[in-house]
C-alpha cells in the first residue's frame, strides 16, 4: 500500500514539475504576428533616445557620437548580484546584427533571446512589452543603421539562486503579463501620449517605483520613489503630483526638466538621470510636454517613512 501511495505522490510531483517547465518556458513571437510595416527611421530614432538605449548601452560616459555605439559591457551591482549589459550594436559577432525584427520583438516584449533563454529582468521588458510592434519595427531599423562594435562583454556575476535563469520563468509568471499599452478614457490624447512613452520606451517606473521582495514593481507605490536599484547611497525621488514628489511644480517645470537638465530652483541633475535628460532633450518638445502631463495626472503618493533615506 505505502508503494502505491509513494507512487502516487512522486506522479504528482513530476506531473507538477512538467506542468511548471511548461508554464515558464520561454515565450516567443512568431514572424507571422509582426505586422508588415515600411520602417520610419525618424520614429525608430525617437524610440531609441526615449527609450534611453544609449544609457546603458553606450561606453560609460559615451558623448556625442560615441553615444551611438552600442558597445554594451555597462556593470550595474544590484541585491542580486553584478548584471552586466550587453553590445547590442550590429555586430554578427558579438551585437545583434543577426537578429530578425522577430527576434528584436521577442526580446523586447517576452524577454526571450533568439536561442530560447530568459533574458533577466535587469533588461526592462515588463515595461518595454507596453510597446506597440511598430515602434519596436521603427526601433529596430534604426539601431541597424548604427556602427558595429566586437566588445565582448563577460556574464552576469549573480548570486545563487538568482544565477539559475529558468528561474527567470516564475518571475515572469508573475511579473510579465502580455498585455499592450491601452489609453486611459478619462485622459485626453497629449496625455495618454505621455503615459505610453514613460511606461513603455520611457520605463520611468522602473527606477521610481519601489519593488518586492521578489524584484516586480510595486504598483501601489507607482512613481514614489524607491531606493538606488545598485544599493548605494540615496534615492530615486518621488515623482508623482504629492508633495512629497513633484506636486509643486508645473508641467512647464516637469518639461523644462527634461529639456535643460534643472529644476525649477535651477539645481542642476546629475546621475543616471543627467544621462536620460540628455536623451529627452533630443526629443521634440511635444514628447517632453506629453510626459509631463501624465506626471501631473498620476496619482499623488506620499514618500513612505520606511522608504526615507533608502540606500
Amino acid at each position: 500500500m505505502w508503494k502505491r501511495s509513494l507512487s502516487r505522490v512522486l506522479g504528482l510531483v513530476l506531473l507538477a514539475a512538467v506542468a511548471g517547465l511548461w508554464l515558464t518556458r520561454p515565450q516567443h513571437i512568431e514572424i507571422s504576428a509582426v505586422p508588415e510595416r515600411e520602417p520610419d527611421l525618424a520614429n525608430g530614432e525617437r524610440m531609441f533616445w526615449a527609450g534611453g538605449c544609449a544609457s546603458c548601452h553606450a561606453a560609460k560616459e559615451a558623448k556625442g557620437d560615441d553615444k551611438l555605439v552600442l558597445q554594451g559591457g555597462l556593470e550595474l551591482k544590484s541585491p542580486f548580484g553584478l548584471f552586466r549589459v550587453p553590445n547590442i550594436s550590429t555586430s554578427n559577432a558579438r551585437g545583434i546584427g543577426g537578429w530578425s525584427t522577430a527576434d528584436f520583438i521577442t526580446a523586447m516584449v517576452k524577454g526571450t533571446s533568439p536561442d530560447g533563454r530568459h533574458y533577466y529582468p535587469a533588461f526592462p521588458y515588463a515595461s518595454y512589452q507596453r510597446m506597440r510592434y511598430e515602434d519596436l519595427i521603427d526601433l529596430k531599423a534604426f539601431l541597424d543603421t548604427l556602427p558595429a562594435s566586437d566588445n565582448e562583454v563577460a556574464e552576469h556575476d549573480l548570486l545563487f539562486p538568482y544565477s539559475i535563469r529558468p528561474g527567470v520563468g516564475v518571475w515572469k509568471l508573475l511579473y510579465l503579463d502580455g498585455k499592450r499599452f491601452t489609453e486611459n478614457p478619462n485622459w485626453d490624447g497629449k496625455t495618454n501620449k505621455g503615459a505610453y512613452l514613460a511606461t513603455g520606451p520611457g520605463h520611468c517606473a522602473e527606477c521610481h517605483t519601489p519593488r518586492d521582495i521578489f524584484g516586480g514593481l510595486n504598483a501601489e507605490r507607482w512613481m514614489a520613489g524607491a531606493p538606488n536599484p545598485e544599493g548605494g547611497k540615496g534615492r530615486v525621488p518621488n515623482i508623482t503630483p504629492h508633495p512629497d514628489g513633484i506636486g509643486n511644480w508645473s508641467a512647464t517645470d516637469i518639461a523644462f526638466l527634461l529639456e535643460s537638465g534643472f529644476t525649477p530652483e535651477y539645481d542642476s541633475i546629475g546621475g543616471s538621470m543627467a544621462s536620460i535628460q540628455d536623451n529627452w532633450a533630443r526629443l521634440p518638445a511635444e514628447y517632453r510636454e506629453a510626459v509631463a502631463a501624465y506626471l501631473k495626472a498620476i496619482p499623488p503618493r506620499e514618500t513612505m517613512k520606511a522608504e526615507n533615506g533608502g540606500g
